[in-house]
């Protein structure tokens, strides 16, 4: 439970508080004398400190490891688990390898050695307050990012409903469900349809990139052969689908099984082949490469389409950029797969490269090293 300190009405909250847990009361005075820009708290034991900790606007816990009744370890997990980007600095005499292991791994975050150097004891408090706000922006971010992928998940959701309606009817009416229409009608029936299924299409694209957004962060590793992965991409590819003439040719060293995220890795393969035969004309070819070179299996996706424009290269890895080359500003898509697929490659320790020219198509190698 994340727990957060409400300022009252009319309070104004000019500089950081600081609470200082410690049975030795000259040493609290001596501290909060040290600490005089700040707004200083003070507790003899863990008790009476948590009881302030939840009655005061406290910014970072200063707390002994040795006191009365619970130790600083103890009110060091009791805080962490109200708040687990409380900041919390240990003091301790005490250099025991034991007591450092059960400090961090509650989640300290910093030690200062008794006795106290007073200088070194401001700088670990500036310190722990600088990363105290980073940690709070880091998570209104993770949050604002949460927020857009649920987002875009409800509406991918409630939009596929009534795109899918739309489609059934309009594929009735081309099938003389309800009667026979002159060719005219039947021609724009058939364009809306084309229309709807793309529209079903993009939803589809959404609701994977909410799936995408919403794990980003984390990694589930497994065992995988990474030819079976490309070969079932290219087979669920719908962009090589709707392009029957365009020859694929698939060449493979044998590989060797590699501890990777399926699902991130599929996303950055399917981008990849997809954007392939999404750039390439109704005739061509995609050539498709396993290769296992130097400790690296490397995955190399090249095409005969329209290139890309060297001042355009190094954009097209960009949030939301994309690629024109016919400038009729309706290009389909929403500029974010390559941004992904470079992502997840490099959370694998991989890089992702692209070479081009224009009229000469593409070739994009996924590297990823093998341990």
């Amino acid at each position: 439970m994340v727990r957060h300190h409400k300022i009252k009405e009319g309070q104004e909250r000019s500089e950081p508080s600081i609470l200082i847990v410690d049975d030795d009361a000259r040493l609290r005075d001596l501290i909060k004398r040290a600490l005089s820009d700040y707004r200083v708290f003070q507790a003899g034991n863990s008790s009476e400190a948590l009881k302030m900790y939840h009655r005061e606007p406290v910014d970072l816990v200063l707390t002994d490891v040795m006191m009365p009744g619970d130790s600083g370890i103890v009110l060091l997990k009791q805080i962490k688990a109200l708040n687990p980007n409380a900041v919390v600095i240990i003091m301790t005499g005490f250099l025991e390898k034991e007591v450092i292991l059960n400090a961090l791994k509650e989640g300290a975050d910093d030690f200062i050695c008794k006795p106290l150097n007073l200088l070194q004891l401001k700088s670990a408090v500036e310190k722990s307050l600088s990363r105290r706000k980073l940690k709070e922006e880091l998570a209104n971010l993770k949050q604002l990012d949460c927020l857009k992928s649920n987002f875009l998940s409800n509406i991918s959701h409630k939009l596929r409903t009534p795109i899918t309606t739309i489609s059934l009817f309009l594929q009735n009416i081309d099938q003389g469900v309800y009667g026979r229409f002159d060719e005219t009608f039947c021609q724009s029936a058939r364009m809306i349809n084309e229309e709807a299924s793309h529209l079903g299409r993009l939803v589809e694209d959404l609701l994977t990139f909410s799936q995408v957004m919403s794990g980003s962060d984390g990694m589930s590793y497994e065992k995988i052969a990474l030819d079976a992965l490309v070969t079932k991409v290219l087979q669920h590819s719908r962009e090589a689908q709707s392009k029957p003439n365009v020859e694929t040719v698939v060449t493979r060293d044998v590989l060797p099984v590699m501890n990777l995220d399926r699902q991130k890795m599929t996303f950055a393969i399917q981008q990849i082949i997809d954007n392939a035969f999404k750039f390439s004309g109704e005739i061509g070819q995609i050539l498709i490469a396993l290769q296992y070179r130097d400790d690296q299996v490397h995955i190399v996706v090249s095409d005969s389409g329209v290139g890309i424009p060297q001042e355009e290269l190094a954009k097209v890895l960009e949030k939301f950029y994309q690629i024109d080359p016919d400038n009729t500003g309706q290009v389909r898509g929403f500029g974010l797969g390559l941004y992904y697929a470079q992502e997840f490659v490099r959370q694998h320790g991989g890089e992702l490269a692209i070479e081009s020219e224009p009229g000469c198509g593409t070739t994009i190698t996924i590297s990823l090293p093998v341990q």
